[in-house]
């Protein structure tokens, strides 16, 4: 069985590397007919109608009839296909949606994912970065063992008759074909499971008796799974190859790896292990690193999405000017704005990229368009800070002068959390309570982070140190960044700002209160 699959992957990885070099090779033509494909399937739907669109529309002609759109602008049109409506953002009816973190207005948003979507978005690009993984590896022995999938799964839940929903990962796996049940782990019926303290452990006594030649899934959820396999290997192992053997490669993505990078080079401690990072949202897969050891990733521009970028300086103009693909620069930061065979069309997907070649079009991504908090797979943004901190605070009449938050990075035998530096202006008349409220008021608006903080296993309970007043005026000043154009960095995927704080207050010897939330 694995020499069949091995010399039909073989064919099939030639004639995929043929089609990315095309693509590199004529990125605009590339873009131009992702572009007439979904402009042919979205014909006669009511987004269509709403914005006179046909499938003569050129590039020029779509972007000016149709206006960049966040989430809260598409919903309108979403909620019919939810409730069941055929032809409305994609020819026929929608049955599958992707569950992920809320907006503002909610707490979860709900993107479509039709057949094309699964088909030419997500399970071509997937293809095509083992492909390319093999490509640059050839003495690869991925076949002969399973894939480790560890997604966010969440079990498949129906709106109505009409449509399904789940986290990506779960449509994912019940849309698969059959055979790759034969080369993936744990069990589909583990791997969609939404209870994760006993979805954890089953896991870890699944898949420690396979062969794992490979994973794919979130850095901070495999950790959470590789502490749970030390603690039930009867064999003691000193590392993870002690456990998996053979394996050699750990498809990764969803938040940065740079924190746990060096903690994967200890777990896997030879120089035959390759890291890949992927950009694969709900929204779509966009692009995968396709080089080894070059921390940036190829754009795939014939893959379902038709690309635009926006200079994040232009965000807040009222009609601002989008680049295409061969109008953009190197090492400028971009909103990137996406139209897909998913039915979203100019849809403003909140990440921000830098492009650092053009020949192939590599990127790296930055960060948000709105300051966010993602250093476990979390997606907090800040209206859900605000809106948390205003509940705690008008429940223990407390009023809140300055904080920010940082994540404390996950390790092998400890969960990660988030670690509050707060001042009050009018301190509140319990502080646990307010605390608890913060963080209780925050896994309700924030699906994510509930998940997240479920029972402890990946995100402990947040840390805060409730600090002097003045201590923030005093900590901006040292920095010269006093003035009404500078601002205290609310939230960070990294400790700098936290640290530099604390660090000023040991050296100043001032003393500050630190409580845990309950």
């Amino acid at each position: 069985m694995i020499a069949i699959f091995n010399k039909l992957a073989s064919a099939i990885i030639k004639r995929r590397i043929k089609q990315l070099e095309k693509m590199i090779q004529n990125p605009a033509e590339a873009q131009e007919k992702v572009l007439a494909f979904i402009l042919n399937k979205t014909a006669g739907t009511q987004f269509a109608k709403d914005h006179n669109l046909t499938p003569k529309d050129n590039i020029e002609t779509f972007r000016q009839k149709v206006p960049i759109r966040k989430y809260e602008d598409f919903y309108p049109y979403i909620h019919k296909t939810l409730t069941g409506e055929k032809d409305i953002l994609w020819q026929g009816k929608i049955k599958w949606f992707a569950k992920s973190s809320g907006t503002t207005n909610d707490k979860s948003k709900f993107i479509p994912i039709t057949t094309e979507s699964l088909q030419l978005n997500h399970f071509d690009a997937g293809k095509d970065m083992i492909a390319t993984y093999i490509h640059n590896n050839p003495e690869t022995k991925i076949f002969t063992g399973k894939t480790l999938s560890i997604g966010g799964s969440h079990e498949i839940s129906k709106f109505n008759q009409y449509a399904r929903y789940g986290d990506l990962s779960a449509v994912l796996i019940e849309n698969m074909p059959a055979v790759y049940e034969f080369f993936r782990a744990p069990s589909k019926k583990i791997a969609i499971m939404s209870e994760w303290e006993k979805k954890i452990q089953l896991m870890a006594e699944e898949t420690i008796k396979e062969n794992i030649t490979s994973i794919a899934g979130v850095p901070t959820w495999t950790l959470v799974l590789i502490d749970r396999l030390f603690k039930i290997a009867k064999n003691n192992p000193k590392n993870l190859l002690d456990i998996w053997k053979n394996l050699e490669v750990f498809f990764h993505g969803a938040v940065s790896f740079t924190p746990y990078r060096k903690q994967f080079q200890e777990l896997c401690p030879s120089p035959n292990m390759h890291y890949m990072e992927v950009y694969n949202a709900s929204e779509g897969y966009f692009a995968f690193e396709h080089q080894f050891n070059r921390q940036d990733m190829l754009l795939l521009l014939h893959r379902g999405i038709f690309y635009e970028f926006l200079p994040v300086e232009d965000l807040h103009k009222e009609n601002p000017k989008t680049l295409l693909i061969d109008e953009v620069e190197i090492n400028k930061n971009y909103a990137l704005v996406i139209s897909t065979v998913g039915g979203l069309q100019r849809y403003l997907i909140g990440d921000t990229i830098k492009f650092t070649e053009k020949n192939p079009y590599t990127i790296k991504i930055t960060g948000r368009t709105k300051h966010f908090l993602n250093a476990f797979g979390e997606e907090v943004v800040i209206e859900n800070v605000e809106k948390a901190i205003a509940v705690a605070s008008e429940k223990t009449n407390a009023q809140v002068e300055e904080f920010t938050v940082a994540p404390v990075f996950i390790k092998v035998n400890e969960s990660g959390r988030h670690e509050w530096i707060i001042e009050f202006k009018k301190t509140p008349d319990n502080l646990q309570e307010f605390v608890n409220i913060l963080d209780k008021t925050l896994q309700e608006i924030n699906s994510d982070y509930e998940a997240k903080r479920y029972k402890n296993i990946a995100l402990k309970p947040p840390v805060f140190n409730i600090v002097p007043q003045g201590t923030f005026y005093k900590w901006m000043k040292s920095r010269g960044k006093l003035g009404g154009q500078n601002k205290v960095p609310r939230l960070s995927n990294e400790r700098k700002y936290v640290e530099s704080i604390l660090e000023m207050l040991r050296a100043e010897g001032t003393k500050w209160q630190i409580i845990e939330a309950s």
